[in-house]
């Protein structure tokens, strides 16, 4: 039957934004924005496998990636469908997935420190060795020290500037976690079994937003290559900023997110083929 996600809503706008998180978080991740965001839209935040009460999928491997965009799928279906999309980093990846699968469900994607997946079939193996060692460590580990390795990333410099409180917060919801939720999550939602969306973006007609930090280099990156190959895009990268600006610079963050919701955009006509020559023989 597939994976249920469990989710909280939040919000007084009838309009609907669906918000995937990253991994070792969980619904509750965007819960500091509800201040700023919650008199504009109504947030369906979403628990991913294995974090949060959702369970991991029933499938493994790239098979539990795809029945994870399946639920992502079902959910904003549920919802009445052409909903907005937000993910950051894990979440950001699946949100692309599900805009790829089903496009005719959302309104609107963006995507934050995200990837189009990895291209070269030896980059994608390599991953998954990486992987496969970081869920060892996890196992044998347990949550606690693997939450201390994973703040001490470069990656996550810039979140070690916040204040203690937030630190503290932030530091408790990833201890939350399971062991085997996390472990579960890297071998069924990692980067090494996402299926490679590059090609795909071509033909991918959502408008989109991509936001990175301009300090992370790598996905500030992928951003700007990604934004060459999508058809209707925008992009932002926010000043001394690395990979999460959602926690690290909240305000702005939520100005770029309501005004590219608010922003109006329309499709250019569809004109039959005799119409274009006639148009272009007499211009």
């Amino acid at each position: 039957m597939g994976v249920t996600l469990a989710y909280d809503t939040w919000g007084e706008c009838p309009h609907t934004l669906l918000a995937l998180h990253g991994f070792t978080g969980s619904g509750a991740s965007f819960g500091h924005l509800r201040p700023l965001l919650g008199r504009s839209v109504r947030v369906v935040a979403v628990d991913l496998p294995g974090h949060g009460r959702t369970p991991l999928p029933q499938k493994t491997g790239r098979d539990g990636f795809l029945e994870t965009v399946d639920a992502i799928v079902q959910l904003a279906r549920g919802l009445g469908g052409h909903v907005d999309l937000l993910g950051y980093s894990q979440g950001a990846r699946l949100a692309l997935g599900a805009a790829v699968q089903a496009p005719e469900c959302f309104g609107r994607l963006i995507m934050e420190s995200g990837s189009p997946g990895l291209h070269r079939r030896q980059e994608r193996s390599e991953r998954r060795e990486a992987d496969a060692k970081l869920v060892d460590f996890i196992r044998a580990k347990g949550v606690d020290a693997f939450v201390e390795r994973w703040e001490a990333l470069p990656l996550f410099d810039g979140l070690r500037r916040l204040p203690e409180a937030e630190q503290a917060a932030l530091r408790e919801r990833r201890k939350a976690c399971t062991a085997e939720g996390l472990a579960g999550a890297l071998e069924t939602l990692g980067l090494g079994v996402q299926p490679d969306y590059w090609p795909s973006l071509h033909r991918q007609r959502l408008p989109t937003l991509l936001l990175t930090g301009d300090q992370d280099v790598k996905f500030t990156t992928l951003a700007r290559r990604m934004a060459a190959e999508l058809p209707v895009v925008w992009r932002h990268a926010f000043a001394g900023v690395t990979h999460a600006p959602h926690l690290e610079a909240p305000e702005e963050y939520v100005r770029e997110v309501l005004s590219f919701l608010q922003t109006p955009w329309y499709e250019a006509p569809q004109f039959e083929p005799a119409i274009l020559a006639r148009e272009a023989a007499h211009p």
